[in-house]
């Protein structure tokens, strides 16, 4: 895939020059939005592909469509993805217990929920990023950053520098931005780990349907297209040292087997370990400001939660629409700016990361009676506001 051969820097006339180290959700998603309102964006990626052709599916709520919409890739997402609005809820065997229709958190003109293959995703974004014309450069990390009153001095992997206004750090969950800058917080396993895989979709499921009980707390999947759909198991953890990667498929497939309904048609393409995730749960909400000067996170490299609410991708969209609206807003880019980004995001963010590890602790813990349904409900109720 080639890259832009240079990257940019501010014009004469003194137009603001952002870097944004890396490109997921997040990282590509503020360099849309800011080179829409004419700001020089650059945007450098440590894996040379992209991370354009990793990953199984994704579960996309309302509220991260309502900005996938704000970005201008919307019809995309929804030409490339499987809308539904329900979830429902079975036992091991396969039978349906209920059906619970989903919260639209992205008002009523989006669909409540869209599954769809995650490389998908990230090539709608890379393809948007390219048309924006920012600076991209793949391969390449940032190993120095240097601060003074005025901007930051970089220096990247290639042997290259360039100096910005702004540093946004969207480096994911093992952020070396967030070290970098001296921000000490780091990821926590929850104590689940999760496998998965992308698998042809049956023809009855429309929608999520998750089983709690049997040899695993969770086993469901997701539609992500017209043909395609994730499926997913969730354990608890094991030292990944223990694991061969070459028996991931054997893994997965007998924890699946024990499944019924369309497990058994899933468990069937469950062959190739290569094709097989496995992940641990982790959890990070980074205390105190999300900022260290002129160098600001985002995404994965701020918080993280485990997947049960399926808001992981939302709130890292969503940090990239708040700080790109204070970033455009015609205020000083200063430390109380950045401050206020941080106050809009941490108390929305807190609830999702506590009620998203709360969820998977009364498994751990075998609550049976715990409230599940209305932590939910009220955690999707307040996702409706914007952010």
């Amino acid at each position: 895939m080639a890259d832009n051969p240079t990257l940019s820097q501010p014009p004469a006339g003194g137009t603001p020059c952002v870097l944004v180290i890396g490109g997921g959700a997040s990282g590509s998603a503020v360099t849309i939005l800011l080179r829409r309102a004419g700001i020089a964006v650059d945007l450098i990626e440590a894996k040379p592909d992209w991370n354009a052709t990793t990953g199984s599916g994704i579960t996309l709520q309302g509220n991260a469509l309502r900005v996938l919409r704000e970005l201008g890739v919307w019809e995309e997402v929804e030409a490339s993805g499987y809308p539904f609005g329900s979830l429902g809820v079975t036992t091991p065997d396969g039978t349906v217990l209920f059906v619970a229709e989903d919260i639209r958190t992205g008002g009523e003109d989006l669909p409540a929920t869209l599954g769809m293959q995650r490389p998908q995703l990230q090539q709608i974004l890379i393809d948007a990023v390219r048309a924006s014309g920012a600076g991209v450069r793949l391969g390449t990390t940032a190993v120095a950053l240097e601060q003074d009153a005025d901007g930051v001095a970089v220096r990247f992997s290639d042997g290259g520098e360039g100096r910005y206004d702004l540093v946004i750090g969207a480096d994911g969950l093992n952020s070396a931005t967030r070290a970098a800058i001296g921000i000490t917080d780091k990821p926590e396993p929850t104590g689940m780990a999760i496998w998965r895989i992308a698998a042809p979709r049956p023809e009855t499921v429309t929608r999520t349907d998750l089983a709690f009980g049997g040899p695993a707390y969770i086993a469901g999947y997701c539609p992500t297209s017209e043909n395609t759909l994730y499926a997913y198991v969730v354990e608890a953890c094991r030292d990944r040292a223990s694991i061969e990667p070459s028996s991931y498929a054997d893994e997965m497939r007998r924890l699946a087997q024990a499944y019924g309904g369309v497990w058994r048609e899933i468990t069937e393409h469950i062959t190739d370990p290569e094709k097989v995730n496995y992940t641990w749960f982790d959890r990070l909400l980074v205390e105190g400001s999300w900022h260290r000067g002129r160098v600001v996170l985002i995404g994965d490299a701020a918080h993280c939660c485990p997947p049960t609410l399926a808001q992981g991708a939302a709130m890292s969209l969503e940090d990239a629409s708040v700080l790109a609206e204070l970033l455009t807003g015609g205020r000083d880019w200063d430390g109380e700016l950045l401050q206020t980004y941080h106050d809009r995001r941490v108390p929305r963010v807190r609830t999702v990361v506590e009620a998203s590890v709360q969820i998977g602790q009364w498994q751990l813990d075998g609550v049976r009676d715990a409230d599940m349904a209305g932590l939910i409900g009220r955690t999707m109720n307040l996702l409706k506001e914007r952010p």
